[in-house]
């Protein structure tokens, strides 16, 4: 069960123009863009684990970064990144284990090693389920990626419970960033709603809806349809 949620006070994003934090003070800085899908995965989790006075958000302006991020924090330049015992590590992915390992708050991965293995396989297919629906919007979703939806869809029916692994869990942490994203951006673009004939991924997506820890990280959705319509359309 989630730890009880804490409504927060989103801090402003620093730009160009900003001074950096105390770098490696001991304090433990979560490097993020609140419209960022991959920073949501971590913020999501953060939240669910109820370490919002652990880890504190620094946000960073994407489109107009600080020198001092790449040049003292994370050299990659991205965001997410987790400043933690002196030491800095990027990559959701990553993160989301990482956090889950280090930190207080419900585990958000089973005992069981056979969910953990299944686990393993979904969180590995993100990168490819992500190529091939973006893939897909130049041509025809419906059809170019009915793959990648068939397998979610599928993978939604090894266990019983609305979520990937039966209960809330790292998968559900790594998909709901992206589909709170694409499947509006098809449904409005393409006519399309990826959920139809699909009746597992809309009892997902209702089911996630309901966590807290989810609701107060979604993006600005029509702002994210504009971006996606100019980088994936024109």
């Amino acid at each position: 069960m989630a730890a009880p949620f804490v409504a927060e006070v989103l801090p402003p994003y620093l730009d160009s123009n900003s001074e950096p934090p105390q770098l490696f003070d001991g304090t433990t800085r979560l490097y993020t863009n609140f419209q960022c899908p991959y920073a949501q995965r971590v913020w999501i989790i953060r939240n669910y684990k109820g370490l919002q006075d652990k880890i504190k958000f620094v946000p960073i302006d994407l489109q107009n970064r600080p020198a001092w991020y790449k040049e003292k924090v994370y050299p990659e330049n991205k965001v997410p990144a987790l400043e933690h015992n002196n030491k800095i590590i990027g990559e959701s992915l990553d993160l989301i284990k990482y956090i889950d390992s280090n930190f207080e708050g419900p585990s958000l991965l089973p005992n069981d090693p056979e969910k953990q293995k299944f686990a393993e396989e979904l969180i590995a297919y993100t990168d490819t389920f992500n190529k091939e629906v973006f893939g897909s919007f130049k041509g025809n979703p419906e059809k170019d990626a009915a793959g990648a939806f068939d397998h979610i869809e599928k993978a939604l029916g090894k266990y019983d419970g609305p979520f990937f692994l039966g209960e809330f869990s790292q998968v559900d942490i790594a998909y709901a960033p992206f589909i709170e994203r694409l499947r509006p951006f098809i449904i409005e673009v393409f006519k399309y709603d990826v959920t139809s004939g699909r009746p597992k991924l809309a009892t997902w997506i209702e089911e996630v809806e309901k966590i807290d820890a989810y609701t107060v990280t979604k993006c600005d959705l029509p702002k994210t349809i504009e971006f996606f319509k100019g980088r994936f359309l024109a």
